[in-house]
C-alpha cells in the first residue's frame, strides 16, 4: 500500500483538522453543546440548513456567532417578529433621488451564516421568503435573481416550549431544513463553568476578547466538501437508508413518513460524518449516528400518538431497533 500523497495530506486531511479544532475554538464561548456544534458542521458540509431548538437562554445564537468566527465567515442575525416583512429579510429596491432609478439594497439574507431567530413568531409569508434562499440560493427581487454568498447557511431557532401567538413552519418548509437540532439544558458541572466563567469576566458580546480565533475558512470548508463527495457508499448502504425511511412511510404511529429528499439527506448527512471520522466509506453506524437529527422533522406523528407519549424520536430509534442492519 502507497503512502498517501502530499496533495491528499494537504487538501483532506488538513481540511479534517481545520474543522475538528472548530470544538476546541468554540469551546471558549460555548459550554457543553458538542452535539450542535458537530450539526452545524455536517450541515455545512452538505451545503444544508440547520433548526436549532431549544429554551430561550441555552447560547443558541452565541453558538452560530462563534461557529462564523472561528470560520472567518461573515454572519448575521434577524429577530422574527409578527410584523417582519419579506423584504426585511430578503432585501427591496430603493429610490435614488441622485440618479432617479431604483437601486437593490440587500437584506440580511446575504451573508455566510444567516441566524434566523424565533422563525416561527413571523407568518407565513415572511418564513416562505426564506424557501427560494434555501433551496436555489438566490433571492428574486423585480424578476432579477441575485445569488447568495457561498457558504451560505441558514441556522433557524425556534422555542419547543410557548406556542401561543406563532405560525408552526409546514412541513413542506420542516423538509428544506437539512438537520433539526436539540440543543439542551446544560448538566449541573457545564452551568456551573458557565457562572465561573462570566464570574470571571467574560463576555459573550466579546468574542475576540474570549480568544476565539479562525481556524479554518472557505478554502478549508470547499476542500472538505470535496473530500466528502469522495467518500463511497455502498449498495447495501444505499439499501438501509431506503428500508429506514420506507418504514417510516409504514409507522402506525405517523400520518406522514420520510420522503425520498429525506433519503437523500440521510445519506448526505452520514458520509459527512464517516468523513469527519476519519473513513472514505459509510457504514451503518454513520447512518444511526445522523438518522435522528436528520429525519425527526420530517415525520408527522398521529394524534393519539401524541396523547399517548409518543415522540418522533422514540419512532426513528424504534425503526432503527427493527430495520436489519446490512453486514
Amino acid at each position: 500500500m502507497s503512502a498517501p500523497t502530499p496533495e491528499t495530506i494537504t487538501e483532506s486531511d488538513s481540511a479534517r483538522a481545520s474543522l475538528e479544532a472548530l470544538r476546541t475554538e468554540i469551546a471558549k464561548a460555548v459550554v457543553g453543546q458538542d452535539p450542535a456544534v458537530t450539526g452545524l458542521v455536517v450541515a455545512l458540509l452538505c451545503r444544508g440548513h440547520v433548526l436549532l431548538e431549544g429554551v430561550p437562554g441555552v447560547a443558541k445564537t452565541l453558538l452560530v456567532r462563534s461557529l462564523a468566527a472561528a470560520l472567518e465567515l461573515d454572519t448575521k442575525r434577524v429577530q422574527f417578529t409578527p410584523d417582519l416583512m419579506p423584504s426585511d429579510v430578503t432585501g427591496s429596491l430603493v429610490y435614488d433621488t441622485r440618479t432617479s432609478e431604483f437601486s437593490f439594497q440587500p437584506g440580511p439574507v446575504f451573508t455566510n451564516l444567516l441566524l434566523a431567530d424565533e422563525i416561527n413568531r413571523t407568518p407565513p409569508k415572511t418564513q416562505s421568503s426564506l424557501l427560494e434562499a434555501m433551496e436555489e440560493r438566490q433571492v428574486t427581487v423585480d424578476g432579477v435573481p441575485r445569488l447568495l454568498p457561498e457558504p451560505f447557511l441558514v441556522a433557524a431557532t425556534q422555542n419547543p416550549v410557548e406556542y401561543e401567538g406563532t405560525y408552526p413552519l409546514p412541513e413542506a418548509q420542516l423538509d428544506r431544513f437539512l438537520l433539526k437540532l436539540t440543543v439542551p439544558l446544560p448538566s449541573r458541572a457545564d452551568e456551573i463553568h458557565v457562572l465561573t466563567r462570566h464570574a470571571e469576566g467574560f463576555d459573550p458580546r466579546d468574542l475576540k476578547a474570549a480568544g476565539v480565533r479562525p481556524v479554518a475558512g472557505p478554502a478549508e470548508l470547499e476542500a472538505a466538501r470535496a473530500a466528502v463527495a469522495k467518500v463511497s457508499v455502498s449498495a447495501e448502504i444505499a439499501g438501509y437508508v431506503v428500508d429506514i425511511c420506507r418504514a417510516t412511510r409504514e409507522s402506525p404511529s405517523l400520518t406522514l413518513g420520510v420522503s425520498p429528499r429525506g433519503a437523500t439527506a440521510l445519506l448526505s448527512t452520514a458520509r459527512a460524518w464517516a468523513w469527519l471520522t476519519g473513513r472514505d466509506y459509510v457504514t451503518p453506524d454513520d447512518v444511526k449516528a445522523l438518522a435522528l437529527p436528520t429525519l425527526r422533522h420530517r415525520i408527522h406523528l398521529r394524534p393519539e400518538a401524541e396523547m399517548e407519549g409518543v415522540t418522533p424520536d422514540s419512532v426513528i430509534n424504534s425503526i432503527l431497533a427493527h430495520v436489519p442492519v446490512p453486514r
